[in-house]
């Protein structure tokens, strides 16, 4: 099925399509291509908060989108992979069932599935600025991002009893 319409049935059902996903076998290019892709894609959705940033404070631009991707693109998927290891360690300590894989799967999935969300945050952040309508998209990412990594974790960590 095509990513986007496996993000799609994610908002539907998460824990289906990492189930499903899962049973593809475990291949750790897709997922480094699924942490990769939402991390650029983070990358993108701060680029219209980065260019009122430098509108407003008179700056340049550059500067500031090259940190972004620094930070987005470069950094986030390393912590991304210590913290899905430090789930695993103690998910599977306490469960004794899942694997490092699927731990980084249910969080890598719910970042990319995420992403509208971040998208739609990012959009606010450079049109309308800081503010109730900011605090509720990134609260709504927040909520969407968790709702899909703890329902990927209770797939990966219930079928392997």
């Amino acid at each position: 099925m095509a990513i986007s319409r496996d993000i799609a049935a994610t908002y539907r059902g998460p824990g289906a399509v990492v189930r499903r996903l899962l049973a593809l076998g475990p291949r750790e290019d897709r997922a480094l291509a699924f942490v990769m892709g939402a991390c650029a894609l983070m990358f993108v959705a701060r680029l219209p908060a980065l260019s009122r940033q430098a509108h407003l404070q008179e700056t340049e631009l550059n500067p500031l989108m090259g940190g972004a991707l620094l930070g987005t693109v470069f950094i986030l998927p390393l912590i991304l992979y210590v913290l899905a290891a430090v789930v695993h360690l103690v998910l599977g300590t306490v469960t004794k069932r899942g694997s490092g894989f699927g731990s980084r799967l249910a969080l890598f999935w719910a970042l990319l599935a995420a992403v509208p969300m971040a998208l739609l945050n990012g959009l606010t952040a450079g049109f309308v600025g800081p503010g109730p309508a900011l605090a509720l998209t990134g609260v709504l990412w927040a909520a969407v991002f968790f709702w899909f990594w703890i329902s990927g974790l209770r797939v990966v960590y219930e079928a392997s009893k």
